[in-house]
């Protein structure tokens, strides 16, 4: 399911009712904002929160200035995003960099919450940036942790400290130390979870913050709780003073209401998103993409961020030489499925396109697994099959499906899609050149 699917849809229909109408009165707007209200409550929002932004927008929507001018639906939607990003926050909450290297993280949070991987994936996010990240281990109870840290950590290129199963305070201190005369910049302290808050966890953490001088203490909360994980938020809060949330499973069937609650009752920003299983899949959180991704806008930005990560200036400019030459083989059409790959697949993208939701797409209806299988059968090929498809017979034919496991029905079909990409890059060349994904 994409992101927040369901209410987005809720809010879609409901906005869609208004700009049909043209010219709005009093009772239409309240109406829409008794359905709003339902939307947001069936997605797991706090109770306070809905009613103070049903209060907030209802305020504006119904102003002179808005039932009076041209485009009122448009008007009312543009103050429901504004609110929106108002409730998660004005903008992204960058993490603190402390005066005194290095800058330590304590990452707390419930058992089960993805916590010990989040560490890894907020190492890679670090280093990508062009720190030097350190992770600590400090979960002595849990079974495995150290070894799941030391897994996860390898994935990350980064080095882990563990001094097994010694009290976690005195750990987390030796770690400080070696980190400073190591040279790493940032540590990042894996703490122990509970499977429910209790005092010993909370002592224990207090216990950190007096050992060593902590500059974030992030809480990672599993977004699929919905309100339990803004009660989890809130209690860490008042023991701990948390400087920012992680949410994790964002890519799963989410409802909402966590990202929608959590600044409003802690009054502590969402600092990432967790989207996905990969050890990349951490993204900074962004209050005002998010708004634009729940009332269907889309997260252009983003998405734009991947494709600079996923293929360098070098890469779109010989690509955009092939566009214009009519030179595009099928070793740039693998090409063009690892770039897909590194953006985090079809699926992750079409939730980002403005009007996705729209078009309903639901579950399996972008067959990731066909993207895969012309992958397998562009690798079956040989060089000169890539360069010269035109050459790939029958007996070629049933030779790549043999090699890479499929059947030579599916072959036709790759040859029969890059033909077409191919004719749509060619109609392409008119315009300026620019280099553009044919998915």
């Amino acid at each position: 399911m994409a992101l927040f699917q369901s209410l987005s849809e809720r809010l879609n229909h409901i906005f869609s009712k208004l700009t049909k109408r043209g010219k709005l009165t009093e009772l239409e707007i309240k109406g829409a904002m008794r359905e709003v209200r339902v939307a947001l409550l069936e997605a797991d929002v706090n109770l306070k929160v809905v009613k103070s932004f049903i209060s907030d927008v209802s305020e504006k929507a119904v102003g002179q200035q808005v039932l009076e001018s041209l485009n009122p639906a448009q008007q009312v939607i543009k103050i429901v995003n504004d609110e929106l990003i108002a409730l998660m926050g004005s903008g992204n909450s960058k993490l603190e960099v402390a005066s005194k290297l290095p800058t330590v993280i304590m990452m707390c949070g419930l058992q089960g919450a993805g916590k010990t991987t989040m560490c890894a994936k907020l190492a890679v996010l670090l280093k990508k940036q062009g720190k030097k990240p350190l992770l600590v281990a400090g979960d002595i109870y849990r079974p495995a942790a150290i070894d799941q840290l030391k897994v996860v950590g390898g994935k990350a290129g980064a080095e882990v400290f563990e001094k097994g199963t010694q009290d976690p305070v005195k750990t987390a201190k030796e770690g400080v130390e070696y980190a400073r005369r190591m040279g790493f910049d940032t540590v990042i302290i894996d703490t122990a979870g509970r499977l429910h808050i209790d005092e010993k966890l909370m002592v224990e953490l207090e216990n950190i913050t007096k050992a060593v001088e902590v500059t974030e203490i992030l809480l990672t909360v599993d977004a699929m709780t919905g309100q339990d994980a803004v009660n989890v938020a809130e209690t860490f809060n008042s023991r701990l003073g948390v400087t920012g949330v992680i949410l994790t499973k964002l890519d799963g069937d989410t409802r909402g209401g966590a990202c929608l609650s959590i600044k409003a009752v802690t009054g502590k920003p969402i600092k990432f998103i967790g989207v996905g299983e990969k050890i990349t899949d951490l993204e900074p959180f962004y209050p005002d993409r998010m708004a634009s991704r729940i009332l269907g806008m889309g997260d252009v930005l983003s998405l734009i961020e991947k494709a600079q990560e996923a293929v360098t200036e070098k890469e779109a400019k010989e690509m955009e030489r092939k566009i214009r030459e009519n030179s595009f083989t099928l070793t740039d059409y693998l090409a063009q499925f690892e770039m897909l790959k590194k953006m985090g697949g079809a699926g992750a993208l079409m939730s980002m396109l403005p009007g996705a939701g729209k078009l309903n797409l639901k579950e399996g209806d972008i067959d990731e697994k066909k993207l895969e299988r012309f992958r397998a059968i562009i690798l079956s090929m040989t060089p000169k099959e890539r360069d010269n498809p035109q050459i790939i017979a029958s007996s070629r034919k049933r030779r790549i499906a043999l090699g890479s496991g499929t059947s030579v029905q599916d072959v036709n079909l790759l040859l029969k899609q890059y033909d077409q990409t191919k004719e749509l890059m060619r109609r392409m060349k008119g315009g300026k050149g620019k280099f553009r994904m044919p998915f």
